[in-house]
């Protein structure tokens, strides 16, 4: 039976910018993303850190950043991939009800992730290499630095879409929501060629 896709109500009917990100900081996750893509792949075949896992970093990191368009799109495969609306609602409010105690040092390091904007602290990095093993670690780092990618770009995204509906963001304009998406599509190849090279 195909479970129907529920997203928290604070979610998903916010008119207010949780964070927001400037166009550097856009550039950069893509570029990060890039790089990242190659250890996803290499981990899809490997199985060494499990999709539910990877969705639920993903999910706890766009908790922090609040993105309507990429929480439902995330809602969405992790239905597909078995993951209860249960637990997916607990982890897009933020709440630790069903943090697995064996991930609890990956979550909270995606959590801290997305409170430094992509930037992690060394010694938060060093905690999950030394929890969890260097090739996991980078499993960990690459499913966050796509996501935020995705948060980057979804968060106008959303706050767009939202306009549309009749329902304007407060402290938003169409200048930055357009400005930003169309930025993201102007430069993602350029920040591709620049991911590859780094």
């Amino acid at each position: 039976m195909k479970q129907e896709i529920t997203i928290p109500e604070e979610i998903s009917s916010r008119i207010e910018f949780k964070r927001k990100f400037s166009f550097g900081e856009m550039y950069q996750s893509f570029v990060n993303a890039v790089g990242a893509i190659p250890t996803l792949r290499k981990n899809k075949k490997s199985g060494l850190v499990h999709p539910d896992f990877i969705e639920r970093l993903q999910l706890a990191i766009t908790e922090v950043n609040g993105c309507a368009a990429c929480s439902y799109a995330h809602t969405k495969m992790a239905l597909k991939q078995g993951v209860s609306n249960e637990e997916i609602s607990s982890f897009l409010i933020g709440s630790d009800s069903f943090i697995l105690p064996e991930e609890a040092k990956a979550i909270i390091f995606a959590q801290h992730f997305a409170d430094e904007k992509g930037h992690p602290k060394e010694y938060a990095y060093t905690a999950i290499v030394e929890e969890y093993g260097e090739e996991k670690a980078k499993t960990i780092m690459a499913a966050s630095q796509v996501m935020i990618a995705g948060n980057m770009y979804g968060i106008p995204l959303s706050a767009f879409l939202s306009r549309l509906k009749g329902k304007k963001f407060k402290d938003s304009s169409l200048f930055y929501e357009l400005g930003m998406m169309i930025f993201g599509i102007i430069v993602l190849p350029v920040a591709m060629v620049h991911g590859l090279l780094s």
